[in-house]
């Protein structure tokens, strides 16, 4: 059987004018070559703006919070306490506040009442004024709290008043209002 010999290659290498290894300033002159070329074409780079149209609609709204009114201790003397409700609508966005009668049975928002034990009832009222003369009820125009949104939180103070001289049983009494703002 005959027997294959392969002779051995070596890769190609540029040679210099003499058949050498090519000169460094040759070199030197291909990789300037090159760079030039790549810059060229880099600067040769075009653009090509377009815009974007962004738009949004913003919708009128109001968002609430309220704290607690808590009387405290109630001993037949008159009891005053305020709550603040914080309203937070959109900038220019017109706004009323109402306070409703309560839960408790025959309430009216001129004639609230907490609830303690089965049939007891303590009655307190809510006003707009720190006098405590101006009535927080449901009615617009009338009796509700109207103001303008900033686009920032507005504090806006319940007045409490638990008045003297009532005497029901002891123990705790409790009523939830609801606040509703209008926009």
């Amino acid at each position: 059987m005959p027997i294959l010999k392969f002779a051995k290659t070596h890769p190609p290498r540029y040679l210099g004018a003499r058949g050498g290894s090519p000169s460094p300033l040759k070199a030197l002159s291909v990789v300037a070559l090159l760079v030039s070329l790549a810059f060229n074409f880099s600067a040769q780079a075009a653009t090509a703006p377009s815009s974007v149209a962004v738009s949004a609609t913003v919708q009128a709204t109001c968002t609430n919070t309220a704290t607690p009114l808590a009387f405290g201790t109630y001993s037949g003397v008159q009891s005053d306490s305020t709550a603040i409700i914080t309203v937070t609508c959109t900038n220019t966005t017109p706004y009323t506040v109402a306070l409703n009668a309560g839960t408790s049975p025959g309430a009216t928002v001129t004639t609230r009442r907490m609830t303690g034990a089965v049939g007891v009832f303590l009655a307190y009222a809510l006003f707009s004024d720190a006098g405590r003369t101006v009535n927080w009820g449901t009615t617009v125009g009338t009796d509700t709290v109207a103001g303008t949104g900033t686009g920032a939180a507005q504090p806006l103070t319940i007045y409490g008043r638990v008045a003297a001289g009532q005497f029901p049983a002891p123990g705790a009494y409790t009523d939830t209002i609801i606040a509703t703002v209008t926009y």
